[in-house]
């Protein structure tokens, strides 16, 4: 039972369910219809109790049951499912318990509604579910017994809106992102999970410079870019129906026979590494991705590491050197105590005779401190 609905509230919408079950092969279920199924359990309910209880069962139906509401509020970044208890959402970077407790059948209808609308399956045979919904936001499901206390489900709504530089840093810092991607360089964006790195990134695309072809290689469709040259490419898991993946992998080898000018990676997570250092070295200059990691230093060392697990057999020494010579800058944001993301530095990459990949600081905080010694690559697009 929800405690966001009086108990006799609870019951009439369970009545109403069972009566609109029954029904549900008369004929289109309608705002009349519902409207007329209330009536036959409440004859005496007033218009505003009706509308609510019309209002639910479709969210039941057709939306995300009494989660619905959460993700129809544009505060509310994710939804968080538990297990059986309350729901928890993230607002403006906190997490707040609300007021709706699922119990695990209303757990088990949320997660058989979300995927099987996408033709996917969640059952012991398939126990971990990536999607996305039709509006763009992703979710992720697990179900016992590796959800211990599940299922659990987790939704990172989709932004509407890219939010400006401006959120994310002071003016200094923006004019040195906003002079980074439109004079080509490469960039990394890093950070912790939550950090804020794919609405960076979302942030930094907006600077790209009109008439280039944008190809957009993501494992989760999230990037919201301008322009009338965006192709967006999305990884697809292996389905129940015997359909293979298609991992980020194979859509980037895939994009670079489709003339970009500009390379999107939305996170580099595996032996995809290699692929987009090498794509980086060979023309493709002014990319931008992301990838988990706790400094630029560690971003690097990430990167070195999931080069090695691309399969090419290349010795440690040649990818450091395809490192310090395909990226120029590497841009670790992360989040403050209040919830807000900021650009903690911008680093760029350097060579060094005795350690072949290094960076150095070009800003802290809210201040640039350097200049960048390397000059702009200066993408310009084919005619």
């Amino acid at each position: 039972m929800r405690p966001d609905l009086a108990g006799g509230a609870a019951a009439l919408d369970e009545r109403v369910h069972r009566r609109l079950l029954a029904a549900e092969g008369d004929g289109p279920l309608d705002d009349a219809v519902l409207t007329e199924l209330v009536r036959l359990e409440d004859p005496l309910l007033d218009a505003a109790s009706v509308a609510g209880v019309v209002a639910r069962m479709r969210a039941r139906m057709l939306g995300a049951g009494p989660i619905e509401p959460l993700l129809a509020d544009p505060a509310i970044t994710d939804v968080l499912v538990n297990g059986p208890g309350w729901v928890w959402v993230e607002r403006a970077g906190r997490l707040v318990r609300t007021g709706i407790a699922l119990d695990a059948a209303a757990i088990d209808l949320l997660v058989e509604r979300v995927v099987s609308r996408l033709g996917l399956r969640a059952d012991r045979s398939t126990p971990i579910v990536d999607a996305r919904l039709p509006d763009g936001s992703r979710v992720h499901v697990v179900l016992p017994p590796l959800a211990v206390d599940g299922p659990y489900v987790t939704i990172r709504r989709f932004a509407v809106s890219a939010l400006p530089l401006s959120r994310f840093c002071g003016p200094s810092v923006e004019s040195l992102l906003v002079d980074a991607v439109v004079g080509g360089w490469n960039l990394v964006v890093c950070g912790g999970t939550g950090a804020g790195k794919t609405t960076l990134l979302n942030a930094l695309c907006q600077h790209l410079p009109a008439g280039e072809r944008v190809v957009t290689v993501e494992d989760a469709a999230e990037l919201r870019l301008p322009g009338d040259q965006v192709v967006r490419l999305e990884a697809r898991p292996a389905t129940p129906d015997g359909l293979p993946a298609v991992a980020v992998r194979d859509l980037l080898r895939a994009a670079l026979r489709m003339r970009p000018d500009r390379l999107v990676v939305g996170e580099v997570r595996g032996g995809e590494a290699v692929d987009l250092l090498q794509a980086l070295n060979t023309g493709h200059d002014g990319s931008l991705s992301t990838c988990h990691a706790n400094s630029p230093v560690d971003a690097l060392r990430r990167l070195e590491t999931m080069s090695l697990m691309g399969g090419l057999d290349l010795p440690l020494p040649a990818i450091r050197e395809q490192l310090s010579s395909a990226l120029d800058l590497v841009v670790h944001v992360a989040r403050r105590p209040d919830g807000s993301r900021h650009v903690v530095s911008i680093d760029e990459v350097t060579p060094d005779p005795e350690s072949p990949v290094r960076t150095r600081p070009l800003s802290l905080s809210d201040h640039v401190i350097a200049t960048p010694s390397r000059p702009p690559r200066h993408v310009e697009p084919t005619p």
